[in-house]
């Protein structure tokens, strides 16, 4: 299965997501990779049967310039609607000062995590993402979400202990005093396609956990499958 992969900005090099698909190889997916938005166009969304956004609004880690134009997240929208598959992961959930529409397809958008610390992650809910999937812990960004879409469906929750640092956002600065529920994985649909958000994945540890493989490689064939 052919699959795009959009990654590298500022805070998450796109190395980490290239090198954590990559085991995937070996069963049987193919990723075309886009790093600088110079050499991306929403006509080519329709070729593949899943994409994996894994970036956030800036066209390079040196051109910090908005790349989801109004025209780009129609695109995204019209390409779920015709039953394409859309994979976001970890930065892909960073929002834009503009990226409402964008947003509202993927469902939520990141608001703010504590420093690094261990999380562990496991399957609230029977899915078929969550299929042979047990607990894992590792360290990482645990992403708080603000939730945009009733439709939400979170399959998988993340843990994280209470840390007693004071956090860099001045909003909520002692928010990692207390141990802290949330997503690290949920699906939704819109039309015909399917959408499914992964919040784990600052740490390349993270994705080379042999558990989250499995996430990513049953994600990748759930979300190729067009809904009727």
């Amino acid at each position: 299965m052919k699959v795009l992969l959009i990654c590298d900005d500022y805070w998450h090099p796109g190395q980490v997501p290239i090198d954590g698909f990559a085991p995937l190889k070996k069963r049987g997916f193919e990723f075309d990779i886009i790093t600088d938005l110079k050499d991306f166009s929403t006509g080519m969304l329709s070729k593949y049967p899943v994409v994996v956004l894994s970036k956030c609004d800036e066209k390079s880690p040196e051109d910090k310039t908005s790349w989801k134009t109004d025209d780009v997240q129609q695109a995204f929208i019209d390409y779920v609607e015709n039953g394409g598959g859309l994979i976001i992961a970890h930065t892909g959930l960073v929002a834009g000062k503009a990226t409402q529409a964008l947003d509202r397809l993927i469902g939520s958008k990141f608001t703010y995590h504590p420093k690094d610390c261990p999380v562990t992650v496991q399957a609230i809910k029977p899915h078929p993402i969550t299929d042979g999937v047990e607990m894992f812990c590792e360290i990482d960004e645990h992403y708080r979400l603000q939730i945009l879409s009733d439709d939400v469906d979170i399959i998988m929750a993340s843990h994280s202990p209470s840390q007693g640092e004071e956090s860099k956002y001045e909003e909520d600065p002692y928010h990692n005093t207390v141990a802290w529920i949330g997503a690290a994985v949920y699906v939704r649909s819109q039309g015909k396609g399917r959408v499914c958000v992964l919040t784990p994945g600052h740490h390349l540890a993270v994705w080379h956990n042999p558990q989250y493989q499995r996430v990513l490689e049953n994600a990748l064939r759930w979300c190729s499958e067009t809904l009727k």
